[in-house]
């Protein structure tokens, strides 16, 4: 796949979509606006309710905006019916025909938009090969697995070459380990043919394996958008860092602002860096985020950011969580890799130190 341009495949300008009237009236969407590059696979993601797959469903047609522009490289599409737009859809149910075959699947919509046979034979067979599904392409899809029926699924879905792939939540009904598996197979689909997948899920795991830009929505906003490593490691608000992953938060004072960077005294009295939100300047108290593999356990002392006891020590294998309680009372997670090594005489009850590193700590708008 050529390397992704500057482009803009889908704009969202000022969205909002209402249901119903009067006092029962709801907000799905609340003034949304977003860009969404070419050949990229973007992600909006957040809880149940939060209105992402009210988006999906405007983008697609099949409902309509209350208010703003929802434009396909440049061309307000809003308001046009969901076959007029060069759009396809993968849904939780992949709605499949159970008494037709595989490649008989992949080739209906082609059908109906009356390509001749010979180009759909050819279509049906790329399709296939793309999905690695040519041993079953006479087979029945009632007669296929999940995670194979959602392979259909997807090549009936990209055969007709739409410019935009809309997929909402469509690993849901498998299990872990296929789901696992059809992560990485998304995103190799993706991007062998260069379409611009939107993928809405409520997994986080998901949507940090799988894209390239992800939009954390809550209550019909979208809170902050950015690459994966931005949002887990440099979440700007409350909501995304509680949302994406685990997180400590802490109290802490302003004590200045320098470079973008801010200062911040923690309870103990020690004064730490901090990362800054962009355009957020502020002053007085504030929380700060620091994620359980960025702290180091060290010996209670001066030297340490704060100080706590080990309350519990859980060992997952690859790594080991020590929970901590603070001296001020905070409850605090650090998360450490495991390795072959000696135990570091860590234990139960005991007293540690906590480090907090130069990079480690972001401030949240609250």
């Amino acid at each position: 796949m050529p390397d992704k341009p500057d482009r803009n495949a889908i704009e969202v300008v000022n969205v909002s979509k209402i249901f119903g009237s009067g006092e029962g009236q709801v907000a799905a969407l609340d003034t949304v606006s977003v860009s969404i590059r070419e050949n990229e696979f973007f992600t909006l993601l957040g809880p149940s309710g939060c209105g992402k797959t009210t988006l999906l469903r405007l983008i697609a047609g099949f409902d309509f905006p209350t208010a703003g522009e929802i434009l396909l490289y440049g061309q307000d599409i809003a308001p046009l019916p969901p076959f007029k737009r060069p759009v396809n859809t993968v849904f939780q149910s992949y709605a499949l025909f159970p008494h037709m075959t595989v490649a008989d699947n992949i080739g209906f919509g082609l059908e109906m938009l009356g390509k001749p046979k010979d180009q759909i034979k050819a279509r049906v067979a790329e399709m296939l090969k793309l999905v690695k599904m040519e041993a079953l392409a006479g087979r029945r899809t009632s007669q296929i697995s999940g995670g194979q029926q959602q392979r259909v699924a997807l090549a009936r879905a990209l055969a007709p070459q739409p410019k935009v792939l809309l997929l909402d939540e469509p690993l849901s009904a498998l299990d872990y380990k296929l789901r696992k598996e059809m992560q990485i197979e998304l995103k190799r689909l993706q991007h062998e043919t260069g379409i611009t997948f939107i993928f809405v899920t409520h997994d986080q795991e998901e949507a940090l394996t799988m894209s390239d830009r992800i939009a954390v929505m809550s209550s019909g906003k979208i809170l902050q958008v950015g690459s994966p490593r931005d949002i887990y490691d440099r979440p700007a608000e409350r909501f995304v860092a509680d949302f994406i992953g685990e997180s400590n938060f802490l109290k802490a004072d302003m004590v200045g602002v320098s470079g973008g960077r801010a200062t911040v005294k923690l309870s103990s009295g020690v004064e730490i860096p901090a990362t800054l939100p962009e355009g957020f300047n502020p002053n007085g108290k504030v929380t700060i985020v620091v994620r359980p593999e960025h702290a180091q356990l060290s010996a209670a002392g001066p030297a340490a950011s704060l100080s706590g006891t080990v309350e519990n020590i859980v060992y997952l294998g690859t790594d080991t969580h020590f929970h901590l309680r603070l001296a001020g009372g905070e409850a605090f997670i650090v998360r450490r890799q495991n390795s072959r090594g000696a135990s570091d005489g860590i234990v139960q009850g005991g007293q540690v130190g906590l480090l907090i590193g130069n990079d480690a700590a972001q401030v949240l708008k609250d």
